[in-house]
């Protein structure tokens, strides 16, 4: 009897403890971002304008940028009716603050009826480009190589000028604002790329 009295006071006693017998949880929030595509659009064509030619093979260089003065030597000469040689124009544009790389072909040739002309690229940014606030201009240029009396005509090729630009994740780019100049330092950074801004 004083054994069963004794447990109902434990039971009782125990009766007004609280156990935390249930779990506890927490909530996450999840997402995922579907970045921009990056994107190329043409703004203009390149164009080595008119040129002069005579029996001296030389050449004619377009520089890759927006005010293109070109260079003539050899036994080419720019006329003063110059024609309107132009840099190609392209503006890329993607996620902003990412690296993208560049490529076209070395070298693009130009006909006219049976006859041809090659000139060799070349184009700037050189090789990367950043996206610092979403968008880019490329510009391509090149030299030309004349033959010696050039046959006269309008030498063109519609189809070979293919700039390709990709997303870059393999470099990191730091960029730093130092006394109203801009620097840029790279190194490898694994299989992403992060830009920073000082």
């Amino acid at each position: 009897m004083k054994n069963l009295f004794l447990i109902a006071i434990i039971v009782l006693g125990f009766s007004g403890v609280s156990f935390a017998a249930d779990g506890v949880t927490a909530t996450a929030t999840s997402s995922a971002t579907i970045i921009t595509p990056i994107t190329i659009t043409k703004n203009a064509d390149l164009n080595f304008g008119n040129l002069a030619v005579n029996a001296t093979a030389g050449t004619v260089a377009l520089p890759a940028a927006a005010l293109a003065t070109r260079v003539a030597s050899g036994g080419v000469t720019l006329p003063a009716v110059n024609g309107t040689p132009t840099a190609a124009k392209f503006t890329v544009t993607g996620l902003a603050g990412s690296i993208y790389t560049i490529s076209l072909p070395a070298s693009i040739v130009l006909t006219s009826g049976l006859n041809t002309m090659t000139y060799t690229t070349s184009f700037s940014p050189a090789s990367l480009g950043a996206l610092t606030s979403g968008d880019n201009i490329i510009y391509v240029g090149g030299t030309l190589t004349v033959g010696a009396s050039q046959l006269a005509g309008t030498y063109t090729n519609a189809t070979d000028l293919v700039v390709r630009v990709d997303y870059n994740w393999s470099k990191t780019f730091l960029y730093i604002i130092k006394d109203a100049a801009f620097y840029v330092a790279s190194f490898l950074c694994g299989d992403f790329c992060i830009l920073l801004s000082n």
